[in-house]
């Protein structure tokens, strides 16, 4: 079996990649009734999850596949949104990573989950090419659950794909 050496490590924890990106909901960012437009949300989820995948594998990263976008509550012109990025699972050169959006109304004070998706991310080297990641150790049963569903998740992915 050919053992891949990487840089220092060989695993990381979700906790090391996991990323945060705040966003404020603007007049631009909304339909004609100041509700954010789903584009734009996606757009959010997809910055936040290359920056988990590159920092997870340490190379560049580009989107491979977004898995069943929910769009569960409206967000409005003035609500802060919370994105957050982790990895759930890193197969030989891909990864997924499970993003969760929160929205909160300044006079509210109150977090609502607005949105969640799972992105697949692959890992390229210098020329471009796909390369193997670091494998990820779940610590907590929530990423030891993740983890272990990450495979079927997968696997629907690559049915839809073929089919």
């Amino acid at each position: 079996m050919k053992m891949v050496m990487y840089k220092t490590k060989t695993h990381k924890i979700p906790e090391e990649s996991e990323t945060v990106k705040t966003e404020v909901v603007c007049p631009n960012d909304t339909n004609p009734m100041g509700i954010l437009q789903g584009g734009r949300l996606v757009e959010w989820m997809d910055i936040a999850a290359a920056i988990c995948a590159q920092t997870h594998s340490e190379k560049i990263c580009v989107t491979a596949s977004i898995m069943h976008v929910d769009f569960k509550v409206a967000a409005k012109i003035g609500d802060i949104i919370s994105v957050r990025a982790r990895i759930t699972r890193s197969f030989s050169t891909s990864m997924e990573i499970f993003v969760q959006c929160d929205a909160r109304h300044v006079l509210e004070g109150k977090n609502k989950l607005i949105s969640e998706a799972y992105f697949t991310f692959v890992a390229l080297n210098e020329n471009e090419r796909v390369t193997p990641v670091i494998p990820v150790k779940p610590v907590t049963a929530s990423e030891m659950r993740q983890f272990r569903s990450a495979i079927k998740r997968k696997q629907s992915r690559l049915k839809i794909r073929n089919d």
